[in-house]
């Protein structure tokens, strides 16, 4: 892990796309700006587990739909041979 002292205005730059400014500190807090791409997931570490729990169960809700979407369907017509 690389560790970098900042002042407030001071910058990090993380390849040629990423800043990572500081905005400001205040006490034990500091405020960051990171100027990303879009495509660039950019999550604080405590969300990050809910984030994951969210897609899992939209992927497990998709899933299921899907299930019930195929079970209640009629079997596919297959076509006389001619």
């Amino acid at each position: 892990m690389l560790v970098l002292s900042r002042r407030e205005k001071q910058r990090i730059k993380l390849g040629k796309d990423i800043t990572i400014t500081v905005v400001r500190l205040a006490g034990d807090k500091v405020r960051l700006g990171i100027d990303a791409p879009a495509d660039v997931v950019v999550l604080r570490e405590e969300l990050e587990a809910r984030a994951d729990a969210a897609a899992t169960a939209l992927k497990s809700e998709v899933a299921g739909e899907s299930l019930t979407a195929l079970s209640s369907a009629p079997p596919p017509r297959l076509a006389a041979a001619g």
